[in-house]
């Protein structure tokens, strides 16, 4: 006689199959994620610590040398919409995937460049690929856990931080034993080989989902009253304010310390303190985001970093600044992920990882416009105090835009 299975024993094997949200393997996928992130945000830290030899090797200006720069943000900021879209529409791994190419080719076109177009050319491409580990991966994970969400988008989001944490000393060494070319030829295979393995993990992770979007996810928490669209541009307008505002001490506290007599070194150690602290901060305001939602947590962020910006106003002090240099980290690093975890708050999932890349796109562009205009302003006012009362009119946009959607916010399960 033919035996069948029972239906509980077709019922267990076909959840076996399913991903549960907030599972073991969800906290796997995570880790996985951080790692990605932690590899493929390097080109951010590899420019910044390779601009004096390169500029020395192709005897240019420090501006010509510096655009190199611009090109990785650049890429970075369009590459966070494509990457957003594909994650979209064919899923996570194969945007990440897209990207790993993307970063091996750059960083291989890096040490075979033989003219500066060139070098700046490939950091485009670098940009563009390490897009994928960001903003994308940011919406991703948010699609894996339902009660620690926020948590799940910051940590997802630090692996950018961890970068700038563990690559610089890594480059900085590289080039000095073995020079800028050899040094990014050895990032593109140690990236390549290591994202590679990752991605391969995280894909039988992914199972079915490796290569597909989120369109039978549940619907938005939260209904703000507004077109996507029209929420869409609102939360880039205030990315671009909070990024204006979060530009000047990043981008010119080093400088900052060398106006006031106290050198570079500080500077460099004041924006290390900075970084560390913003860890701190995007674990935190994922934990906060968990309990008060997207919208609180943006707008709590904006208002702290007003007041770090504030005190940088009245001041100067060697040890002040060390202090107030680590409250800005700590107040600012939850600001930019809380915009990933509004999207998936109050816009379709199917669409998280679009909007998530275009909002990216616009803090990309508030930080390069807010470190130069601060130069600018430095220019005419030969003094940076004009500069931070800058950063805060802009924080304020921020705070208005903050205040104006979370009054009109509701809860989709209190209309029903």
């Amino acid at each position: 006689m033919k035996l069948s299975p029972s239906p509980g024993f077709n019922h267990s094997m076909s959840q076996s199959s399913v991903f549960v949200p907030n599972s073991r393997q969800a906290w796997v996928r995570l880790g996985l994620a951080l790692i990605i992130g932690s590899l493929g945000s390097v080109g951010m830290w590899s420019v910044v610590v390779s601009l004096p030899v390169v500029q020395a090797d192709f005897s240019a200006t420090r501006g010509a040398a510096s655009f190199a720069f611009t090109c990785v943000m650049l890429g970075f900021g369009a590459g966070g919409v494509v990457m957003g879209r594909v994650t979209d529409r064919l899923g996570i791994v194969p945007a990440i995937a897209i990207g790993l190419v993307a970063l091996a080719i750059g960083f291989l076109g890096v040490g075979f460049s033989q003219a500066l177009w060139q070098f700046n050319a490939m950091y485009v491409a670098i940009g563009l690929g390490g897009a994928a580990t960001f903003g994308p991966l940011m919406a991703e994970a948010s699609h894996w856990f339902e009660r620690h969400r926020g948590f799940a988008v910051t940590i997802a989001a630090s692996g950018n931080y961890i970068a700038g944490t563990i690559w610089p000393p890594l480059v900085e060494r590289g080039i000095a034993l073995a020079g800028w070319r050899t040094t990014h030829i050895a990032i593109a295979i140690a990236c390549g080989i290591l994202m590679a393995l990752t991605l391969l993990v995280l894909r039988a992770q992914m199972g079915g989902q490796a290569q597909r979007g989120h369109a039978d996810a549940a619907p938005p928490r939260i209904d703000l009253r507004l077109g996507t669209n029209t929420l869409t541009a609102l939360l880039s307008l205030a990315s671009i304010a909070c990024c204006v505002a979060m530009a000047m001490p990043q981008v010119h506290i080093v400088a900052y310390c060398g106006d006031l007599g106290y050198g570079v070194a500080r500077g460099a150690e004041m924006l290390s303190l900075m970084l560390a602290f913003g860890i701190v901060s995007r674990v935190g305001s994922g934990y906060l985001a968990d309990r008060i939602g997207g919208l609180r947590t943006l707008l709590l962020g904006s208002v702290a970093q007003g007041m770090a910006l504030l005190f940088y106003v009245f001041f100067d002090g060697l040890t002040s600044l060390y202090i107030i240099s680590a409250m800005f980290g700590l107040f600012q690093g939850g600001i930019v992920p809380s915009y990933a975890i509004i999207v998936r708050e109050s816009m379709p999932a199917s669409e998280a990882g679009t909007r998530v890349g275009i909002v990216i796109f616009a803090s990309v562009f508030g930080m390069s416009l807010g470190g130069w205009i601060s130069g600018v302003i430095f220019d005419a006012t030969g003094s940076y105090a004009a500069a931070f009362l800058n950063g805060l009119a802009w924080n304020a946009v921020n705070m208005v835009i903050a205040v104006s959607l979370l009054l009109r916010a509701r809860r989709r399960f209190a209309l029903a």
